[in-house]
């Protein structure tokens, strides 16, 4: 049975859950934490309490969509299994993620508030950076194994996440395209582990 969330951490979730409707309904600039604040049903002191900036609390918002979804995989590398298996699952969140109107929605909001404001996208990315560590450490367990070429995990990493985003975000965000179909995400998926593992692959 799960142990029911303390005073504390409820607020903490009313806090994001009530962010997350004010970014999507008015944009970064405009949402004010005492908006946050009065929406979550709790003081401004607590709001700072839990995220000592708007930037910050933005950030969690994207980490905890991201880490909402990636609860749902193993990010271990697996030396009985191949490269390509374990990479489709990954890649299947992935795109699970990019599909859903939460996150596209969000990422429209972060893009608009550090255009004219890049200093304050460092942070966001220093946040989000490290929900990726997870697969730069997949990455070096492999070239441990010597299933992997010797390259940088996070080159390699951002190389993959490119190939995706290509046709599964960018699109989506700048040209209001809808998020892919099924059988589209499957096309996208292999063709992108083609181009992936024949670059980095080291077959036994």
């Amino acid at each position: 049975m799960t142990a029911p969330l303390r005073l504390t951490d409820r607020k903490r979730e009313a806090i994001i859950q009530a962010a997350i409707e004010a970014f999507r309904a008015d944009g970064f600039e405009v949402t004010s934490m005492d908006k946050i604040a009065a929406k979550a049903g709790v003081s401004k002191r607590t709001v700072y309490n839990h995220f000592p900036s708007k930037e910050e609390l933005f950030a969690e918002i994207m980490h905890h969509l991201w880490a909402s979804s990636a609860a749902q995989v193993d990010m271990s590398y697996h030396p009985d299994r191949t490269l390509r298996e374990q990479l489709r699952e990954l890649l299947t969140l992935k795109l699970r993620l990019l599909s859903e109107s939460s996150f596209l929605d969000l990422a429209r909001v972060a893009i608009a508030a550090t255009i004219h404001a890049p200093e304050r996208a460092q942070g966001m990315v220093a946040r989000l950076a490290e929900r990726e560590e997870a697969f730069n450490q997949w990455i070096r367990d492999a070239q441990a194994d010597g299933t992997f070429k010797p390259v940088d995990p996070a080159f390699a990493a951002a190389q993959l996440h490119g190939l995706l985003k290509t046709f599964a975000f960018w699109p989506q965000i700048s040209l209001g395209q809808p998020p892919l179909d099924p059988p589209t995400q499957a096309r996208v998926i292999e063709s992108s582990l083609d181009l992936f593992l024949a670059g980095y692959e080291i077959v036994k």
